[in-house]
């Protein structure tokens, strides 16, 4: 007899996370275009990076028709009250309403009810859920106490998820979520999750790591039937994470646990089209990865630094062609050492909007770094500190007079002894 499984009301605007084979939460590989990359291949849903909830206060959110995007920018202050007029506007998160927007889950990095609160208002109405940060284990994140900082302080972190239920969930109509990590033992994840499911979340991932452990440890999938099993008699949904390798495997783990679905990180960060199952034709080849992740990055204007991190993780570290990766300082660059000729004439459009030279890079670090040549070398053709040079030069003056023989400044010198000074034996008189 088959136990009847109890579901939390789906809000009208969140999503079910039930049967479901997503991407994982992950700094820098989780950007805009890794999400559409993977999308582009089947993942159900995705997951931004995590987001830290004072970096989105104070982001002004903006539309870049040029690329149907959505951005939440802010201008770097370095410490002045009132950041200058030509001072950059950082991007702070960005999204693809259409591609994205219903398939969306915004991560937070939080450690305070009321800020989550204030950052989560910021973007809840153009995401599918609002995911908080409890398992990253990395110092960015548990600084200050987020992140896996939270598995400490299981009130806290229940006093944050009830806020976002209340103030988010009413509003907006998307679901609240979190993501841990197991606990030493099972009677201490079971009394986490059982406070946790207790919030009004509609859905939890558990990555099968304790907080020390590090990803080339293997899973460990003891706790997870009976982390379900909590969910489930709450009405929450149970998407399991940790050495996931495709879609089959995902179901296959699904099954065996019983979680409503399950998360992949590192694999698809390698090689997106791991979303495929097998009936599909199941993964393809790096180099059809490849194009379709540059032809993503260059249609959203991604950053160019992260496009090239991502592809010294999808191209294989033995193939040829990897190597010269590292030189290229530009899209233009890019598709010309992958022979990508397809794609050059939008290479080179790219690299102009962005700023970017084909040849040298980002023309702003150009020009800072000729700044920066010219202001040293203006420094040192003037005289920064006439005070020490003064000093310095009275000093000199001073080694340039006769210096008085010891015996004439009061010291005698005894017989047969040459007089160095520091060296003599003296005798006081």
């Amino acid at each position: 007899m088959t136990t009847e499984i109890k579901k939390v009301p789906i809000p009208p605007h969140g999503v079910d996370y039930r049967g479901k084979v997503v991407l994982a939460p992950m700094v820098r590989s989780g950007e805009l275009p890794s999400r559409l990359l993977a999308l582009h291949y089947g993942a159900d849903l995705v997951w931004g990076p995590e987001t830290v909830d004072k970096a989105m206060i104070g982001t002004t959110r903006k539309v870049h028709e040029a690329t149907n995007t959505v951005m939440w920018t802010r201008k770097a202050s370095h410490g002045a009250k009132e950041p200058s007029a030509d001072v950059k506007e950082s991007i702070i998160f960005n999204m693809h309403p259409e591609k994205e927007g219903r398939k969306l889950i915004f991560q937070m990095g939080t450690a305070n009810p009321d800020l989550a609160v204030e950052a989560a208002k910021l973007v809840a109405a153009d995401v599918a859920g609002i995911d908080v940060n409890a398992g990253c284990p990395k110092p960015f994140s548990v600084h200050c106490g987020m992140g896996a900082g939270l598995l400490k302080t299981p009130d806290l972190l229940c006093s944050i998820l009830e806020a976002l239920v209340k103030n988010i969930a009413s509003e907006f109509e998307i679901g609240i979520s979190v993501k841990i990590r197991i606990l030493e033992t099972p009677s201490e994840t079971e009394a986490l999750v059982r406070k946790l499911v207790a919030t009004g979340i509609t859905g939890l991932t558990v990555h099968c790591r304790t907080t020390p452990m590090r990803p080339r440890e293997r899973a460990i999938r003891g706790q997870l039937r009976m982390v379900a099993d909590i969910c489930h008699k709450a009405g929450v949904a149970c998407v399991m994470n940790g050495d996931v390798e495709d879609r089959d495997h995902g179901l296959q783990l699904m099954e065996e646990f019983g979680t409503d679905g399950a998360m992949i990180a590192t694999c698809a960060e390698k090689n997106s089209s791991c979303f495929r199952t097998k009936a599909d034709g199941g993964a393809v080849p790096w180099k059809d990865v490849v194009e379709q992740y540059i032809q993503y990055a260059m249609e959203v204007e991604n950053k160019f630094g992260n496009t090239k991190f991502l592809l010294t993780q999808i191209i294989p570290g033995k193939a040829p062609v990897y190597r010269s990766i590292s030189p290229c300082k530009s899209y233009t660059k890019i598709c010309e050492t992958l022979g990508l000729e397809s794609l050059l004439e939008r290479a080179r459009d790219v690299d102009e909007k962005l700023g970017i030279d084909p040849e040298s890079g980002p023309k702003k670090n150009q020009q800072a770094l000729q700044k920066a040549a010219q202001q040293g070398q203006e420094k040192k053709n003037k005289n920064p500190n006439q005070t020490a040079l003064a000093a310095g030069g009275q000093k000199a003056q001073f080694r340039k007079q006769d210096k008085k023989s010891l015996s004439n400044r009061g010291v005698q010198v005894q017989p047969g002894t040459q007089q160095t000074e520091g060296m003599a034996a003296v005798i006081p008189t």
